[in-house]
């Protein structure tokens, strides 16, 4: 964990951790219904304020840049599904976006931070 993070009391670090596996969840059910990809990342940007300084400011940065690479990916291989490359961008795209989830949630499931942070590390969130 980060040292020099604030301390939270148990009842916030317990309801912050809820809602960043919420948003993790809400990522996950966007390949059956595509919406919750776009509530996932309203509630990262609405909810950051809460996690900064936090170990969970690092996961917050990781699902909000999950949403933006992946729609931004999602937008180029729409945009050439009509030449054949366009299929396999959105298909390892889709595999890009499940591994960023998977290991997201795993990290936070063992309550460690994600590789990002908001110090010194490029596209600061």
């Amino acid at each position: 964990m980060n040292q020099g993070a604030p301390i939270m009391d148990d009842e916030k670090a317990r309801s912050l951790k809820t809602i960043t596996t919420v948003v993790y969840a809400l990522q996950a059910a966007s390949f059956l219904l595509g919406i919750t990809f776009i509530v996932a990342v309203i509630i990262n940007y609405v909810k950051k304020s809460d996690v900064q300084g936090t170990w969970l400011e690092s996961h917050f940065l990781w699902q909000i840049r999950t949403f933006w690479f992946g729609f931004l990916w999602s937008v180029f291989g729409l945009l050439t599904v009509f030449m054949i490359v366009g299929y396999y961008v959105l298909i390892a795209n889709a595999i890009w976006i499940i591994y960023r989830i998977v290991k997201g949630w795993l990290r936070l499931a063992d309550s460690r931070e994600m590789y990002v942070t908001a110090q010194g590390n490029y596209l600061k969130g």
